[in-house]
């Protein structure tokens, strides 16, 4: 039974090769790629051998922990990289379980990324070469390292497969995937750091991870090697126990797939919800209101910039080279964005737009429903985001200043994106699609909106800005009352002649803006 579960993964492959040229360029270039990584990391391993014991276990434990965690973390980012023996499809076949895992956990291995990793393993036995049993103890545990990494990326592929059915989990499995894209700088630049200003940062990390299941199997050898037989057992122990846990995972988690498939779920629903539709006056503008507050909350492509918001503040402490300082500035920075995310509001909407023209939507009250739904969550959220880094900064003397330019920003931008989305539509994702994916045909008009925008609310928010520079360089609290009184009033001008100005604009080329929106597919 194993051996035809291999086969068939061979056929699968070999069929969806010839069926797909993009497919068969993809793996011919994915195999290139990992023949050049292969290639690095064999003669790495070749010439870590002449280094002495604590450098080859420093670079085995970190480079082996990161192979493991990236079999457990890919799966989660990108499910279906490897489906070709999809478990769900066993369904109807009596296959004994003990089979069906170890066919399973080898054609995990038929791929390049498997095939890498098994002869990666097997090379860093060429650095323990001169210490014997320690090169012993290194085929045996790189081995079961690889079987871990297998073993962990079916559990995870296993788990979330009945989640995937789920259109909400998908669209929180796209963004959450996004999220270590926005801190990888960061990342880098701290573990760069670490390295730099401390000599022993990486024996230190070694270290921790040793006696995680991330690097235990892989520094096992190290122990040996140094007469530590007690450390290495102990490590050992934790490896094996968590392949079993793994394992034993695993096999319930499948199990619990085969009997219940994720097409068999049904969802069910009460009616008579009207949601948002409840809470909004019934009238024009409240029912636009009601929709985009509906679409900022269920649709990926808004909601992914409200769940993303909150890692400002982790960025702009490692922006801020761990100084707290730009904290201060969390809330107008937080107003800016918020203020602009309707600006490709009609583009979002799409073909939906004709809901609008068919039911006699006026532009007024097309503009003033969309940043009623805006309003309504981005006022408390930027002054939760202005107020409390202020109170917590012990800055409560700038509090008027921030405060003034953030609802500067939020108010004057959205008057801003008001007008802009009525006047220029271009390619944006579909809906269903992920919020960031960058669509075909994007081109120089979309930069030239978002950049031209950005630099025209900066100047719609100069009076402000210039009044908190002052405040900030001077400490004259005139100054940031002020600050605040002008980003009021004026945020409230410029947000009422944007609205009415975008009405116009829109009653005037509503036909357009369903025809342009149309052709953006």
């Amino acid at each position: 039974m194993v051996a035809d579960l291999l086969r068939l993964k061979l056929v699968l492959l070999r069929n969806s090769l010839k069926r797909s040229t993009a497919q068969l360029v993809g793996v011919i270039l994915g195999g290139l790629y990992g023949l050049g990584i292969l290639s690095f990391l064999v003669v790495g391993l070749v010439l870590l051998s002449r280094a002495d014991v604590e450098l080859i276990r420093t670079v085995l434990v970190i480079g082996g922990s990161a192979a493991v965690l990236g079999w457990i973390v890919i799966p989660i980012a990108a499910t279906g990289i490897d489906m070709t023996l999809d478990p769900a499809r066993f369904v109807t076949f009596a296959i004994p379980m003990r089979s069906l895992l170890l066919g399973l956990v080898l054609g995990g291995l038929l791929g390049v990324p498997g095939v890498v990793m098994v002869i990666a393993a097997l090379a860093q036995v060429v650095s323990w070469i001169r210490h014997p049993a320690a090169a012993v103890a290194a085929l045996v545990c790189g081995l079961l390292a690889v079987l871990l990494c297998v073993v962990a990326s079916r559990l995870v592929t296993t788990a979330v497969a009945s989640m995937s059915s789920s259109r909400r989990f998908k669209d929180v499995q796209g963004i959450v995937a996004f999220i270590p894209l926005i801190f990888l700088g960061p990342i880098i630049g701290g573990i760069a750091a670490g390295f730099q200003s401390s000599p022993g940062f990486a024996l230190t990390l070694a270290d921790i991870l040793a006696w995680t299941p991330l690097g235990a199997f892989w520094a096992v050898p190290a122990d040996i090697a140094r007469g530590d037989a007690g450390p290495a057992a102990a490590k050992f122990l934790i490896g094996v126990v968590t392949l079993v846990l793994f394992l034993v995972l695993w096999s319930r988690s499948l199990g619990h797939a085969l009997v219940t498939p994720p097409y068999n779920a049904v969802t069910k629903r009460a009616g008579g919800n009207l949601g948002w539709f409840d809470r909004f006056p019934a009238t024009p503008a409240g029912a636009v209101a009601a929709r985009a507050l509906t679409y900022w909350l269920r649709d990926p492509r808004y909601s992914a910039s409200l769940i993303l918001i909150p890692f400002l503040a982790v960025l702009l402490f490692f922006v801020g080279g761990g100084a707290t300082g730009p904290l201060l500035f969390l809330g107008p920075i937080t107003a800016f964005l918020l203020a602009w995310s309707i600006s490709a509001d009609i583009s979002y909407d799409n073909t939906a737009f004709s809901m609008h023209l068919s039911t006699g939507v006026s532009g007024r009250d097309d503009r003033v429903g969309r940043a009623t739904a805006l309003l309504a969550f981005g006022v408390p959220v930027t002054l939760l985001f202005t107020v409390v880094p202020a109170l917590v900064l012990d800055r409560a003397d700038a509090l008027p200043a921030v405060l003034g330019m953030a609802l500067g920003f939020l108010l004057s931008g959205t008057g801003l994106s008001s007008l802009v989305s009525a006047r220029y539509t271009y390619n944006v994702p579909l809906p269903g699609e992920s919020a960031f994916k960058t669509p075909p045909g994007t081109n120089f008009l979309m930069f030239a909106v978002q950049f031209g925008g950005w630099f025209v609310m900066l100047l719609l928010a100069l009076p402000q800005i210039v009044l908190g520079v002052v405040f900030f360089v001077t400490g004259d609290a005139l100054f940031g009352w002020l600050t605040l009184l002008v980003g009021l009033v004026l945020g409230v001008v410029l947000l009422v002649v944007g609205i009415r100005m975008g009405g116009r604009w829109y009653d005037r080329r509503a036909p357009e803006l369903l025809l342009a929106v149309s052709a953006n597919r």
